[in-house]
């Protein structure tokens, strides 16, 4: 989860909040500079409980970026809005790497939810135990005890639901993974993560220790290999070498840190040029690359190993494990699942308008689901009438060119297996599966799924990162907005040109770039059209960036104020 748009209006800003504009941090980026601004939204009271009686029922569960994103676009005045949630804040979780160790602190990442939601919507602090889709009822449960009686349960009545949970650490049944292993998916988890280590260094440097113990205690287990996993062990080593090495001086030779990958490299779903740039780099940093080794089993002092190629088992003592190789569905979420008759997918599937397949009203989005992308193949035949408007059997050129922008909307992977193949029209796209000259260019059904048959193998899950989430939450507040100017279904039926357009457009994923943070003030970016930048030049790129996405002015300040003081009197290293 490491890269946001950073486009932002300044003059709303400036309009908006006039008292903040002398704490607008400017950061120098290339040879130029950014500014971090933030559109800002008012909301405004009801005037009575008889109006709010009028409006439909909106029930949010989750507060993280899917939610965080769709409340702060959705036009509340429309709606009677309810977030349920068992966090009240939203937390900036692509610096928790950062929070681990001091470098930014943990209320500097979070933002109350009631101050994102306002005054018109509200809040329960309670967690969703189960989803009663057929009766519009979600069952909660508060995290606080009340009173004598335990814990209260109560229901909330919706007209739309949107599930936007999230995801839970997957530990793929390996043993011993959630008595001894840390996770790093909530600000708790950082803050504990953060007092792990330098008990750590505490219990190397207490008397009676064999060197074999204090080594032990100093070893540094991270296994996963993708983004989370990588950028925590680079600013442990920075934590280590820059702070900690300053105060322990007799540790400085004994600590080591270990980063285990069971596929055959790190950071996979990076260009390979960073990739490459960030097993060079923690060489010469001294963190230990392993990959091709599979976690089969953690004790409370040693983690077993399985060499992928060999298949030898080996043990290797540690004083800390963190456990970050991706994500599993939640247990709420699973007997949701088998309820609507998906228990034998991983997450929620949702159609492209991202409602739950097989539930009425009910939207997910996020981590907790995945967009079951619809193949042009299936509808091929369908497809083939509408565009044969004259009945004639084939398909001219003026008919295709009509039917290929129509469903471009409806099916993104054409448009996308046309860029990848360079086809810069749809005569291309014939030419290419016919070879026939333009002037006498036409084709019959069997032509067209000639033509299309390798359109769907493009087909893939988007990535669960907060860029998903945020633009998911965006898009489907902006459906939310509209949907009173359409009373039937949001997508209307397949049209062409000359009988108007879809009514909601299916969501569509636009990629704006990843970051790698590397550790030693370098950062590898990866931005749109194959642009690779890796260095200082970069890091002060992702710190441009990782400011303006802040969701409020005052996480903002707070958080540039961190890396200042980091800067200047390096970071903390007390055990709170």
């Amino acid at each position: 989860m490491r890269v946001f748009s950073f486009y932002e209006k300044a003059s709303r800003a400036f309009h908006d909040y006039p008292s903040l504009s002398k704490l607008i941090v400017i950061f120098t980026v290339s040879s130029g500079g950014l500014v971090a601004y933030s559109d800002s939204k008012s909301y405004h009271n009801v005037g009575s409980s008889q109006t709010d009686f009028k409006k439909k029922r909106v029930v949010v569960l989750g507060t993280g970026w899917a939610a965080m994103s769709f409340l702060k676009n959705l036009d509340s005045s429309k709606y009677d809005v309810q977030v349920v949630s068992p966090r009240n804040y939203f937390a900036f979780t692509p610096l928790l790497p950062s929070v681990t160790c001091g470098t930014v602190e943990a209320r500097s990442v979070v933002e109350p939810i009631r101050n994102i939601i306002g005054g018109e919507a509200r809040f329960w602090e309670a967690e969703c135990t189960q989803i009663d889709a057929p009766n519009k009822k979600v069952h909660c449960r508060t995290i606080q005890q009340v009173g004598s009686g335990g814990k209260e349960e109560f229901v909330v009545d919706y007209d739309y639901l949107v599930i936007a949970l999230g995801a839970r650490s997957n530990t793929f049944n390996t043993p011993g993974v959630e008595e001894n292993c840390h996770f790093l998916k909530e600000v708790e988890d950082a803050q504990r993560i953060r007092r792990s280590v330098i008990d750590c260094f505490e219990k190397a440097t207490l008397p009676n220790l064999s060197e074999e113990e204090r080594k032990k205690n100093l070893h540094f287990v991270v296994v996963g290999g993708g983004p989370t996993g990588v950028e925590f062990a680079a600013e442990l080593h920075d934590f280590v070498t820059e702070d900690l090495v300053k105060l322990y001086p007799k540790a400085k030779d004994l600590v080591k840190i270990t980063l285990l990958e069971a596929g055959g490299s790190i950071l996979n779903m990076f260009d390979k040029r960073i990739t490459t740039f960030a097993v060079e780099k923690f060489s010469r940093d001294g963190i230990n690359v392993k990959t091709g080794s599979m976690v089969v089993k953690v004790t409370d002092s040693a983690i077993s190993t399985k060499e992928m190629k060999s298949g030898e088992i080996s043990s290797i003592p540690y004083g800390m494990v963190v456990w970050s190789t991706g994500i599993g569905t939640r247990p709420v979420i699973m007997e949701f699942m088998k309820q609507i008759g998906q228990n034998k997918r991983r997450v929620l599937a949702t159609d492209e308008w991202l409602r739950v397949e097989g539930c009425r009203d009910v939207y997910a989005l996020g981590d907790c689901a995945t967009i079951n992308q619809r193949k042009v193949m299936e509808d091929i035949g369908v497809i083939f009438d509408k565009a044969d408007k004259d009945k004639s059997g084939t398909l001219t050129v003026q008919e295709v060119q009509a039917l290929i922008e129509d469903i471009i909307i409806r099916y993104p992977q054409v448009e996308l297996y046309m860029k990848n193949r360079n086809m810069k029209n749809v005569v291309s796209l014939l030419m290419d599966s016919q070879g026939d000259d333009k002037k006498s260019l036409e084709m019959n059904i069997e032509e067209l799924k000639s033509a299309l048959s390798l359109v769907d193998s493009l087909m893939k899950n988007l990535p669960a990162t907060a860029q998903v989430a945020s633009q998911q939450g965006a898009y489907l507040a902006d459906c939310y907005n509209r949907m009173e100017k359409c009373e039937e279904n949001p997508e209307g039926p397949l049209r062409f040109r000359g009988e108007g357009r879809h009514r909601f457009r299916p969501f569509q994923y636009k990629h704006l770039g990843q970051f790698a943070p590397l550790g030693g003030e370098q950062t590898a970016a990866q931005l749109p059209g194959d642009w690779v930048s890796i260095g200082h030049s970069s890091q002060w790129l992702w710190y441009s960036v990782y400011a303006s996405k802040q969701v409020s002015w005052r996480t903002r300040v707070l958080v540039v104020s961190d890396w200042m003081r980091r800067f200047i009197f390096g970071r903390d290293s007390s055990r709170i």
